[in-house]
């Protein structure tokens, strides 16, 4: 704790900002990010070793994600840290608090459950969840349930979102409404 603290005070008296350690001062350090992604500055990255981070299209993180590509656990009976790749295939939802741990590849078209640790590969088109993440099924199993779900539920436009300017009387609708789950555009 003590070395982050020195370390994060020589980073501002070089002048160094938040702003510098950004997705674009990653990208600018290595980094590969594809076409689409969404809520990577939403994100912790391992800026120390983010030249060994991958990124494919249409890939959205939620929130407090961290992308961590190295673990100095090892220094202490090796005097180094180990580092490994991070890559992420295309089509990947990751949810938000998920951390994704050195030398782990997400195939494509997965989805992580919120707050899972992946500490190890995983395959294209499934579910992960928990820690440590391990699948929970399909994305196409996970797709019919949710399909089905969404039929019985209730489904709100977008005038039910903050940004829409949802009103007192839309508030006390959406919880009359909603028993289980509902939908909101």
């Amino acid at each position: 704790m003590l070395k982050r603290i020195i370390n994060k005070t020589r980073q501002l008296m070089a002048g160094k900002s938040n702003e510098q350690l950004s997705v674009d001062a990653c990208i600018a350090a290595g980094m590969k990010v594809g076409s689409n992604v969404y809520g990577l500055i939403n994100c912790t990255i391992d800026y120390g070793s983010c030249w060994l981070i991958e990124i494919g299209d249409n890939v959205m993180f939620g929130p407090e994600v961290y992308l961590l590509s190295h673990d100095t656990s090892t220094k202490r009976f090796v005097n180094y840290t180990r580092v490994g790749k991070i890559i992420i295939g295309r089509n990947v939802f990751v949810g938000a608090r998920v951390f994704i741990m050195p030398n782990v590849t997400i195939g494509e078209n997965s989805i992580i459950g919120s707050c899972s640790v992946v500490t190890r590969d995983v395959p294209p088109n499934v579910v992960v969840a928990g820690n440590p993440a391990r699948v929970i099924t399909t994305v196409e199993a996970y797709r019919k349930k949710i399909e089905e779900e969404f039929e019985r539920s209730p489904k709100f436009d977008s005038s039910y979102t903050l940004p829409g300017g949802i009103t007192p009387d839309k508030v006390r609708q959406m919880n009359e409404e909603i028993i289980e789950n509902g939908y909101v555009r």
